[in-house]
């Protein structure tokens, strides 16, 4: 006699498998085009910083809406690193561009680097609010639709949903 789990359990098991190469090599696709496009690992890295903290308001999302982790899932938080890493992308470039201007001033100190970070983070406030407000509002019926193919969206969106919040 011999016993062998098959279907459902089968198909997440070979899921897991190759999400254990998708995500790793995804996110060293996004962690080498930043480094293209800035030529300093410390930018990229400073980009790719953002990610952590919105996974945690993914993750609360799922916890609190009771999701099992799932491939849709998994792709939901790929989605996610993206968002994070472009809106990171556009506050460092405004960042670097008001610190640019106070050292074409004559700046040089950690008071000027202070301001230059303040100017910079005013200027992008209300267009990176704007954008997280139209992806959470273009997601939202996703989040509560019931049709055909709901549960699978639910769970590509509440990743989505929780990260953007945070």
């Amino acid at each position: 006699y011999t016993m062998t789990w098959s279907g459902q359990y089968e198909y997440m098991e070979r899921a897991k498998a190759k999400m254990q190469l998708v995500v790793p090599a995804t996110l060293a696709l996004v962690f080498l085009l930043l480094y293209f496009n800035f030529r300093n690992v410390s930018e990229t890295l400073i980009v790719m910083l953002s990610i952590p903290f919105t996974l945690v308001g993914g993750v609360w999302l799922l916890w609190g809406l009771d999701y099992d982790w799932s491939v849709a899932v998994t792709i939901g938080f790929l989605a996610l690193a993206g968002v994070a890493a472009e809106t990171g992308v556009v506050m460092l470039v405004y960042l670097d561009h008001a610190w640019a201007a106070r050292k074409r001033a004559g700046a040089s100190g950690a008071a000027d680097l202070h301001a230059a970070v303040i100017e910079g983070a005013v200027e992008r406030v209300r267009p990176k609010m704007m954008t997280v407000a139209s992806t959470m509002l273009g997601l939202l019926p996703i989040l509560w639709g019931t049709g055909t193919g709901a549960s699978v969206m639910k769970r590509i969106a509440a990743p989505m949903i929780g990260g953007m919040v945070s």
